[in-house]
């Protein structure tokens, strides 16, 4: 069969690093192809250049047997291909209807606007995906999950090829997930070539039909679903031979006075009569569906939207966290879900922000930048996390995906917090820092990894918690039927 879109050789590098190093990767007509790989490993990359977004430094792209000499966006969404980003992309004040039809609009390019054939236009595209969703209503009130349909729909107003759905499920309820997962098949029945961009193992083995990996900028692999297992699919991933392994149990901190506790905390309308621990060593994990409190409570913590009531302790002193600077100086660092839009500035280098929250510790008796401290400090966590750069004074926004999220992680972790929250997937370190004696909170909705990587398990539901799980001995099914049960 003639693959729909073809790329081989393709080679990009961000100031001297590279991102993709000679990658092939190929999807067939009417196929659904999920594309898998840890963080820094081109994933993000690889989508860029396929919509135009970036151009390759050297290889050959072909779509329907046609070489493309120059890739650009416009020329993408000509040959039908479409990218849905994690942002949406939508206008929050424009109606389904608004966004729907929004391309099809600026073509017709009318100084008068047919509403009838707006709406019919929105109507059709819904029809082809089987779903109904209110055509007035205002896209920025809609749930999370209905958005997604709205930005699927829009793709649907062209003559549509090749949907790439980037991360689609990281903010989306279980039953979103299993609805938009039914869309995809429904797509694939239309005619329609899907690239499904995934961390969540499970769904993607209920999805593809291939499925290619991607590890340190170099595709190691393209194999059919029914060749892959768990196991050996991070094997790929990580270049390792990997069984489940669990946090170290037996490394259980004794009881004695916790590191962090929480006793009573309530803010309206996010949570209420929140109370646990956090011993230095141990591995808290927070998990529970979309809107559970999970993350509103992270940000109290840290002191960006602070708890109505309630009490802190950090080693058995109650604190006051009413911003962020108190939540940083009683040791308490947060890594956020959306780390790129609230963890990082962009145009400044990789040394800046890394030491952005410890500024005044590395000053001189001057009020200067200490050079040799700044220096030491940012090649610390640069070689500690593994962040691929030449030079750590380029631009953050010169690095790939993957990278900048290791550098907002370094960020915090230059501060020597005590106690780190960290809210979304994560990277293997924190099992050496809770070994350092520091006490992690991860705040995630992906069941096998908090069941893999922690201690106990906070499960929230309605901005409560409802119960608290030891790991050891517990299947993530299990947990996950718990979390599903009142959603």
């Amino acid at each position: 069969m003639e693959e729909f879109l073809q790329l081989r050789d393709i080679r990009k590098s961000f100031v001297g690093v590279y991102a993709l190093k000679g990658v092939d990767f190929s999807i067939r007509p009417n196929e659904i192809h999920c594309l898998v790989g840890e963080n820094g490993s081109g994933k993000s990359t690889l989508i860029k250049i396929i919509s135009g977004v970036l151009q390759p430094d050297s290889g050959e792209i072909f779509v329907e047997g046609r070489k493309m000499d120059h890739m650009e966006a416009a020329a993408s969404l000509a040959r039908g291909i479409h990218v849905i980003y994690q942002d949406l992309s939508l206008f929050p004040n424009l109606s389904v209807a608004e966004n729907i039809a929004l391309s099809e609009i600026e073509e017709i390019g009318r100084s008068l606007i047919d509403w009838r054939q707006v709406h019919s236009i929105a109507r059709a595209a819904m029809e082809r995906i089987k779903v109904d969703i209110p055509l007035e209503a205002l896209v920025g009130e809609l749930p999370i999950g209905l958005q997604q349909l709205v930005a699927i729909c829009r793709a649907l107003t062209s003559d549509l090829k090749l949907l790439i759905l980037d991360e689609p499920t990281a903010s989306l309820t279980k039953h979103d997930i299993d609805n938009l997962l039914r869309v995809v098949r429904d797509m694939q029945q239309a005619g329609i070539a899907v690239m499904f961009v995934s961390h969540k193992l499970n769904e993607i083995f209920e999805v593809a039909e291939r499925i290619t990996v991607l590890r340190d900028g170099v595709s190691v692999g393209t194999l059919p679903r029914e060749e892959l297992t768990n196991e050996k699919l991070v094997g790929l991933m990580t270049g390792k031979t990997i069984t489940e392994t669990r946090f170290a149990f037996e490394a259980m901190p004794e009881a004695g006075q916790p590191l962090l506790e929480v006793r009573g905390l309530s803010k309206k309308n996010n949570f209420a009569d929140i109370s646990f621990s956090l011993s230095a060593g141990e591995i808290v994990g927070i998990t529970g569906v979309i809107g559970s409190g999970r993350t509103e409570l992270a940000l109290a913590l840290f002191g960006i939207s602070p708890a109505d009531e309630g009490e802190i302790l950090v080693d058995g002193k109650r604190v006051t966290v009413r911003n962020v600077q108190d939540a940083v100086d009683a040791g308490i660092a947060y890594v956020p879900e959306n780390r790129l839009v609230q963890g990082l500035i962009m145009k400044q280098s990789v040394a800046d922000n890394i030491i952005a929250s410890v500024l005044k510790r590395i000053l001189t008796p001057l009020r200067l930048i200490d050079p040799q401290q700044r220096r030491h400090r940012v090649e610390e966590w640069v070689e500690a996390l593994g962040i691929k750069v030449s030079d750590a004074d380029v631009p953050v926004q010169t690095l790939s995906g993957g990278n900048q999220q290791r550098v907002v992680i370094a960020k915090w972790l230059a501060t020597n917090p005590k106690i780190l929250i960290l809210d979304g997937p994560t990277v293997g370190i924190i099992r050496e820092l809770a070994g350092r004696g520091m006490g992690v909170l991860l705040i995630s909705d992906e069941v096998g990894e908090v069941v893999t990587n922690c201690n106990r398990i906070l499960l929230m539901r309605s901005g409560r918690i409802r119960s608290e799980i030891r790991a050891e001995g517990i299947h993530a099914d299990e947990v996950q039927r718990l979390v599903e049960a009142g959603a």
